[in-house]
């Protein structure tokens, strides 16, 4: 092993979880389920990257039981005998293959186009009645619509542990269902889940409880969240450090394990002040293991304008304890071997827009 980048490949155990390194794979939507059903396909897919040295899965996002949970075509479902057989068949092939995983449970809210199945009539579901890119907005949910969906998102955790699962991750990140509760640009309810910060919090803190109730103590449950949004890269719900805190502890408190800290680039400090990214803000302020993610393993992407990044300022921030794992996205994609590749130093092998973000180690 390259001495550069032994951090990376040091084992991470938080309870039952048990991982062989630090690296994830970021849940990336495919739409390869038609009929919410993941098949053998899918299943090798998933295997593929554990066999090619990733710690831990992370899947795509994985729609709850709820009439407008899903935004996209063909996305997986956990829910239904025959959904629910095809993820047994694909948990079992990563634990074969000596790897872990984990669904991400989502809900898009007002992210739902007009015309989506499984039922096109149904429009999207939001804290309020707004369009998001549509002509149609979304119908606001009502208390009885509110307990409907955590009620799935419990139901789908329990099916994630019923099933094999390692652990299960609440998608709370990227302006969909839960963290349009979050921001009052798409909260603007008056009741008990609208208005204040604490209030807008309330939707988010019931469904990670409703997890915790239905997996018990001892099932990890990760929480993915975002400043960002696709439609505002420079959005940030919090502002400082302090803003952070009275987002974070609310929600550790209510029963997360690991917080999953989405950004764009894992290198651009969070708050003036500090050269903390916002991983490890999160691990920080509730100590408790985090993630980092945002254009690892990529030599530049152009959508974003970012420069070429450096493995070794990732290792020297996991040395450093800034944040616990990191979750590799697009590199995955094109290097199903990314990981073993790193690890081994056979870096001619990687594909060239991956090849110069190792540059340090050549």
């Amino acid at each position: 092993m390259t001495t550069s980048v032994q951090a990376l490949f040091q084992p991470f155990r938080f309870g039952p979880l048990n991982l062989s390194n630090r690296l994830v794979m970021a849940p990336m939507t495919r739409s390869f389920s038609p009929n919410g059903v993941p098949g053998p396909n899918v299943a090798d897919y998933y295997r593929r990257r554990t066999e090619g040295g990733v710690g831990l899965i992370i899947t795509e996002g994985v729609v709850i039981n709820h009439k407008a949970s899903s935004g996209y075509p063909d996305c997986p479902t956990l829910h239904g005998e025959e959904a629910l057989a095809g993820w047994k068949q694909l948990v079992d092939g990563v634990h074969e293959a000596g790897g872990s995983i984990m669904p991400q449970i989502w809900h898009v809210g007002m992210a739902r186009q007009p015309g989506m199945g499984p039922d096109p009539k149904v429009p999207g579901y939001g804290p309020s009645a707004l369009t998001m890119g549509n002509e149609i907005p979304a119908l606001e949910m009502s208390q009885a619509d509110i307990d409907e969906v955590i009620a799935a998102y419990a139901d789908a955790a329990k099916n994630a542990k019923e099933v094999g699962f390692d652990g299960v991750e609440i998608h709370g990140a990227h302006g969909y269902l839960i963290d349009q509760f979050f921001w009052k640009e798409t909260n603007q309810r008056t009741d008990c889940y609208g208005g204040s910060f604490e209030n807008r919090l309330r939707f988010g803190i019931e469904v990670i409880e409703a997890v915790r109730a239905a997996v018990g103590p001892n099932f990890p449950v990760m929480f993915r969240f975002s400043q960002w949004k696709p439609t505002d890269f420079e959005a940030k719900l919090a502002q400082t450090p302090q803003d952070l805190e009275q987002l974070l502890t609310p929600l550790s408190e209510a029963g997360v394990d690991i917080f999953h800290a989405s950004s764009r680039r894992f290198w651009i400090p969070e708050f003036d002040g500090s050269d903390l990214n916002v991983a490890g803000w999160a691990k920080k302020i509730t100590g408790k293991p985090t993630i980092t993610v945002g254009c690892v393993g990529l030599d530049d992407v152009n959508w974003s304008g970012a420069n070429a990044n450096e493995l070794d300022e990732l290792v020297r921030r996991l040395e450093l304890g800034e944040f616990d794992l990191v979750a590799v996205g697009r590199a995955l994609l094109a290097e199903p071997e990314w990981v073993n590749k790193v690890r081994e130093g056979r870096f001619d092998e990687i594909a060239p827009y991956t090849r110069r973000a190792l540059k340090f180690l050549l």
